[in-house]
């Protein structure tokens, strides 16, 4: 069992497995058309400084979040 942060405090590099969404339903089903749902693995690209986007890996696919959505992405790391 790994402990559950915020998508923007992970590491770059660094993976994990989305465990929750905490947003409305539209952010919910927005970030469900990229393929972001729970229980799917999710790697940190790169981010910028100071609350930029965040980029992330899903499957075979790249993408960029804003700082907003990425923290209402909670993900479960292994540290």
């Amino acid at each position: 069992m790994g402990i559950q942060i915020p998508l923007t405090d992970m590491n770059t590099s660094e993976a994990g497995i989305v465990v929750n969404l905490l947003g409305g339903r539209g952010m919910n089903n927005r970030l469900k058309s990229l393929g972001i749902r729970p229980g799917v693995k999710v790697t940190k690209i790169s981010s910028t400084f100071m609350r930029g986007p965040v980029v992330i890996q899903v499957g075979n696919a790249q993408t960029a979040l804003g700082f907003g959505i990425s923290y209402k992405v909670i993900v479960e790391v292994e540290r």
